[in-house]
């Protein structure tokens, strides 16, 4: 079935939608993931470019987090919408007065440039040092994506084997 799913998405074959959003939590100094695991939150910007597809997101949904030439370090659902760095709070305090990373501070009064948050709820994380990743399995440039390719259907299956999450 593997070696079907790769063939497939060679050839640029689509799929039904899963339902299952992909991630990509480009963790630096700019934004830490341990930081997105403790309060909560997947973010991304710098430009609307990684910005404005977290307006895809919706409460509810599943997310799998992966983070660039690392791999896969969590799966959780949405709890809230995109909110602007400087709107964000983590309890009853702003999130950029709470979190030590960047998060583009300097833009935060830049709606083009400022970073972005939205809740999450954790259903299972793992340190960076842990992440998943294995040959075949799914990537993109994306901060949200919805993939069609047979290789996300896949990806997300061995994901939920190794993440012991089921549904």
């Amino acid at each position: 079935m593997q070696a079907h799913a790769a063939n497939a998405t060679a050839r640029g074959e689509k799929e039904p939608w899963n339902g299952e959003f992909y991630v990509s939590f480009g963790a630096d100094q700019t934004r830490i993931w341990d930081e997105a695991v403790r309060y909560g939150f997947i973010s991304g910007g710098g430009g609307t470019w990684y910005s404005n597809s977290l307006r895809m997101l919706s409460p509810g949904d599943r997310i799998w987090v992966k983070i660039p030439a690392i791999g896969f370090v969590g799966v959780g659902r949405v709890t809230g919408p995109r909110i602007a760095a400087k709107e964000f709070m983590i309890g009853e305090c702003p999130a950029l007065d709470v979190l030590k990373g960047n998060y583009h501070r300097e833009f935060a009064d830049d709606p083009e440039r400022s970073e972005y948050f939205v809740p999450v709820e954790w259903e299972k994380t793992v340190p960076a040092g842990q992440a998943v990743q294995e040959v075949g399995m799914f990537g993109n440039q994306n901060t949200v994506c919805k993939p069609l390719t047979p290789k996300w259907r896949s990806t997300v299956d061995r994901l939920k084997e190794l993440f012991e999450v089921h549904g």
